[in-house]
C-alpha cells in the first residue's frame, strides 16, 4: 500500500530515488558536521585535510548535484501546467535570494555581528548554484549544450587554477606549488572579494572562484534528470547511469594525476569523481525505487526507505534545523559548582555520552542522536504534509 504523503510527492513529479538519496545525503552531512568532540573523530567521517578524499567529501557534491536532478523536475512540471519561462525565471531569483538571505541569517546567528560573520558558506553556494543554473535549465534545452558548457566549466578553471599567475606569488608549477593552500588563484580572490571572515582565515572552502565548477556539478545533476525524463527505457536509463559514473569515476581518478582532487577547491577531477559516485548510487535506487518499486511490495524496504524520505523531502529545512540547533546549543551557556560556564553542547555531550571520556565511539555517538533529534520536527512536518521550498 501506497503511503499517501509519498503518493503526493509522486504527483508532484518527484522522483523517489533522488529524495531518498538526498536524505541520506543530508542526514549524513549533520552526522559529519556535528560530532560530539572534533578531537575524537574517524578519519572517514571528516574531511580530507587538502588533496585526496573521504566518504565526507562526497555528501555536499552530491547534494549539488541532486539539486540539479530536481531543478529539471520542478522546472518541467510548472512548464507543463503552462508557467511561462518569465515567471518561472522571476521564481528561481526569488527563491536564490531567499535561500542566500537565510544562509547570512543563520551565519550571523545569536549575535549578529556582521563585521565577524561568514559570508561565503554552505547555503550561499547552494543558492548561486541554484540561480545561474535554474535559469540556465530554462533556456538551454539542448543537452549537448549542457554538456558543452560542463566542459568549458571544468577545463577553464584547471586552466585558470594552472597557467594564470598569482599576484605577489608568480607562476603554478614554475614558482609556486601546484594548489598550494594559501598561494593559489582561489584562495588569493577569497581575500580580496570577501566580507566578514573567511572560513579558514587565509581561503574559504566555499569560495567565489570555485563556485564555477560547483555550477559544473549541478549542471551533471541536470542532465542525469533530463536523462531519467527523457522517452528512454527503463533499463537504458539505469544502464547510462551506470556507465556514466563509471566513466565519470575514473575520469576524475585520472585527471587527479595533474589536477588533484581536493575538496575545498572543488577541483574539476573533483566534480568528476563526485559525480560518478553520486550517479552510482542513484542508479539502482532508481531501478528498485522508481522502476521495480520494491517498497510497494516488501513492506521492510518501505520502512527502510521512508526515513531518508523524511529527510529528502525537507532536506533544506532539516540543514537549516540542524544549524539553528548547535548555534543555540553553543550560545547558551551554564555555570557549573566551580563556577566555570559550559555551552549546552557540550555539557549535553559530556554528561550523557561522554562520562567516562571523549572517545570516537562517544563523539560518533553524539553525533547519530543528533540526527536522530533533527529528523523528529521532519517527522511533524512529513505528517502535516509540509514541504519546505526554499
Amino acid at each position: 500500500m501506497v503511503d499517501p504523503v509519498t503518493a503526493q510527492l509522486e504527483q508532484r513529479g518527484r522522483v523517489l530515488a533522488v529524495d531518498v538519496l538526498r536524505g541520506i545525503t543530508v542526514a549524513l552531512m549533520i552526522l559529519v558536521n556535528d560530532p560530539g568532540d572534533w578531537a575524537h573523530v574517524y578519519w572517514p567521517l571528516d574531511h580530507a585535510a587538502w588533496n585526496g578524499w573521504t566518504l565526507t567529501d562526497l555528501i555536499f557534491p552530491t547534494f549539488l548535484f541532486l539539486a540539479g536532478c530536481a531543478i529539471v523536475f520542478s522546472t518541467e512540471t510548472r512548464l507543463v501546467r503552462g508557467q511561462s519561462r518569465g515567471a518561472l525565471a522571476k521564481h528561481v531569483m526569488s527563491r536564490s535570494a531567499m535561500l542566500l538571505l537565510l544562509g547570512w541569517f543563520l551565519a550571523a546567528m545569536p549575535r549578529f555581528h556582521l563585521t565577524r560573520m561568514r559570508f561565503y558558506g554552505v547555503l550561499p553556494r547552494i543558492a548561486l548554484c541554484a540561480l545561474i543554473v535554474g535559469l540556465l535549465c530554462l533556456y538551454i534545452r539542448r543537452m549537448r549544450t549542457l554538456v558543452i558548457l560542463i566542459v568549458a566549466l571544468l577545463a577553464g578553471y584547471w586552466i585558470l587554477m594552472r597557467f594564470v599567475p598569482v599576484p605577489g606569488f608568480g607562476m603554478p608549477v614554475r614558482d609556486i606549488p601546484l594548489l598550494d593552500p594559501d598561494k593559489n588563484l582561489a584562495a588569493w580572490i577569497d581575500r580580496w572579494v570577501h566580507f566578514g571572515r573567511l572560513y579558514e582565515r587565509t581561503r574559504d572552502p566555499e569560495g567565489l572562484l570555485s563556485t564555477l565548477p560547483a555550477v559544473a556539478t549541478t549542471l551533471l545533476g541536470v542532465c542525469t534528470g533530463r536523462w531519467i525524463r527523457s522517452d528512454a527505457s527503463s533499463w537504458r536509463k539505469v544502464l547510462g547511469m551506470l556507465a556514466a559514473g563509471v566513466i565519470l569515476l575514473a575520469g576524475g581518478l585520472l585527471w587527479g594525476h595533474w589536477f588533484p582532487i581536493n575538496k575545498k577547491l572543488w577541483t574539476s577531477s573533483y566534480v568528476l569523481l563526485t559525480a560518478g559516485w553520486a550517479l552510482l548510487a542513484l542508479a539502482p535506487l532508481y531501478w528498485l525505487l522508481d522502476v521495480q518499486r520494491v517498497q510497494d511490495r516488501l513492506r521492510s524496504v518501505g520502512a527502510l526507505v521512508w526515513p531518508w524520505l523524511v529527510f529528502g523531502s525537507n532536506a533544506i529545512a532539516a540543514f537549516v534545523i540542524s544549524e539553528a540547533i548547535v548555534k543555540l546549543a553553543f550560545f547558551f551557556q551554564i555555570a557549573d559548582e566551580d563556577g566555570d560556564r559550559h555551552s549546552l553542547w557540550v555539557l549535553a555531550y559530556e554528561t550523557i555520552f561522554a562520562r567516562n571520556g571523549s572517545t570516537n565511539w562517544t563523539s560518533h555517538g553524539f553525533a547519530l542522536a543528533f540526527v536522530c533529534l533533527c529528523f523528529i520536527p521532519l517527522w511533524l512536518l512529513w505528517r502535516k504534509r509540509i514541504f519546505v521550498r526554499l
